[in-house]
């Protein structure tokens, strides 16, 4: 498995942005795919975003569509999140995920196909 450490998480204002990372350490990145996802108190984990590491194919939840950006920095084995636009409704605990992938030509978004987990940053946005 992968070891992943989020940071970056914090208050803003609605409007305002927050970029996450996350680090991770143990393997080699190229074999997956690797996702943030979020969630949000008495809500299920659900995609936030997600990249191919191979192939850098990018998938997005449509509610985030045109405000975040995921990315990678192969040298530092780094993803992040760039969030702009924020909204209340983005308020959740975001967490970093890796898992094998199948293509590189498939990026899922697919929480089961995922099988390591950091522990989460939490992201509040304030109307």
């Amino acid at each position: 498995q992968v070891q992943l450490v989020e940071s970056g998480g914090g208050l803003v204002q609605a409007g305002g942005s927050l970029r996450l990372s996350c680090v991770a350490s143990g393997r080699t990145l190229s074999p997956y795919n690797m996702g943030w996802f979020r969630q949000a108190p008495g809500k299920e984990r659900d995609v936030v975003a997600a990249i191919n590491w191979s192939s850098g194919i990018t998938i997005y939840a449509d509610s985030v569509k045109g405000r975040f950006t995921i990315s990678r920095d192969n040298a530092k084995n780094t993803m992040y999140l760039q969030m702009n636009s924020l909204k209340p409704e983005d308020t959740a605990v975001y967490i970093c995920a890796a898992g094998p992938r199948t293509s590189d030509y498939y990026t899922s978004g697919r929480s089961r196909t995922y099988d390591s987990w950091g522990q989460g940053t939490q992201v509040t946005v304030s109307s």
